[in-house]
């Protein structure tokens, strides 16, 4: 760009007219901006602020964060999806105690040595809570450079990325570098959108947009065929006795790590197979009962889900099953979003019951 301190100016005078109002704004300590910026990955802004509000609550330091119980971590985090990231919280504030006196470093080099701390995050950091003039690039960031060049690129390649990264870097503001990246993911939020046709008479830098001054912006950035998402099938039981309800553990590793779930197999199962399964599993059915099916997309796969209630005789043997009641499911444990419609099925039996 020819004038860069012009379209800081400009994007600075907008923004602090009009900055979306956000609790870690408020008090953009260390904690507060690290926290918010995990939880912003790939989630949207009003979905997070109760969640924030929450987790700063219940765990208000990174003394807290290093020493809750993986839980109850993961009950306050249900629903956001993505839970390798709260793990990743955890695993990092404990380094931060070992290491760091509880604090977190100001240098990109030492932020992105944590977990789960990536470039991007490590730039909204270090520039929001310290002031320091580095850019912070997402994807907002990445259409909007894009548009402002009215490249052609493919804004999702790694060496394209990189020159745009240091792009970025040219156009930070020294004096204002927080304020200069959090107008850039305020625009690209409200203003110069991904989906539909960006706001350029509202946008306070079109006249630096070569793609606005060229009519480009429906075709900028570039998009990319987004790969088909595989599709899992599954049969789910809500298994219930006594009041109680079956759930197992999800394994450390790979998709919604260290979860609890209902008990699933990877195959669709009429009721006489299901009857056979849960024999196996060490469950005496009663009565058995199909739901209606139900779906969930994550973002490469979907599970596609037949249901079965289960009115069983518990067997306490079932090593990997505990019995839980509806008020400890809604409280107590994280679930998955997954199983949203199977949890909403323990609420209805347990009202029944009452």
């Amino acid at each position: 760009m020819k004038n860069n301190y012009l379209f800081q100016c400009d994007l600075l005078e907008w923004y602090h007219k009009n900055a979306r109002v956000l609790p870690w704004r408020n008090e953009p300590t260390p904690y507060r901006v690290w926290i918010s910026e995990m939880m912003l990955q790939q989630t949207r802004v009003d979905t997070v602020i109760p969640y924030f509000m929450k987790f700063i609550s219940e765990l208000p330091t990174v003394q807290a964060l290093a020493a809750v119980e993986e839980d109850k971590l993961l009950k306050l985090w249900q629903g956001l999806g993505y839970y390798n990231r709260a793990l990743n919280l955890k695993k990092a504030a404990q380094i931060l105690v070992a290491e760091h006196q509880g604090e977190l470093p100001s240098e990109l080099t030492q932020l992105v040595s944590l977990p789960g701390i990536g470039p991007y995050s490590a730039g909204a950091i270090a520039s929001i809570a310290f002031g320091k003039a580095v850019p912070a690039v997402d994807g907002n960031v990445l259409r909007i450079i894009a548009r402002l060049l009215a490249s052609h690129e493919d804004i999702s390649n790694t060496k394209i990325r990189k020159q745009m990264q240091e792009i970025a870097a040219h156009l930070v503001s020294q004096e204002e570098p927080g304020h200069f990246n959090q107008a850039l993911m305020d625009l690209g939020a409200t203003i110069c959108i991904p989906n539909g046709e960006p706001k350029c008479i509202q946008c306070p830098v079109s006249k630096h947009c070569k793609a606005y001054r060229h009519g480009l912006t429906s075709e900028i950035p570039i998009k990319v065929l987004k790969k088909v998402r595989s599709i899992d099938k599954k049969t789910v039981f809500v298994i219930s006795s006594k009041g109680k309800f079956a759930l197992r553990k999800r394994e450390a590793g790979g998709l919604l790590p260290n979860l609890w779930e209902f008990p699933n197999v990877d195959v669709y199962l009429n009721e006489n197979q299901c009857k056979d399964v849960l024999t196996d599993m060490g469950i005496e059915v009663k009565q058995i009962t199909e739901l209606i099916p139900s779906k969930h997309i994550f973002s490469h796969r979907e599970w596609h889900m037949k249901g079965y209630f289960v009115l069983a005789e518990a067997d306490k043997s079932v090593v990997d099953f505990i019995w839980v009641t509806k008020n400890q499911i809604n409280q107590q444990y994280a679930i998955p979003t997954a199983f949203k419609d199977f949890i909403k099925v323990c609420e209805k039996k347990a009202a029944e019951t009452q």
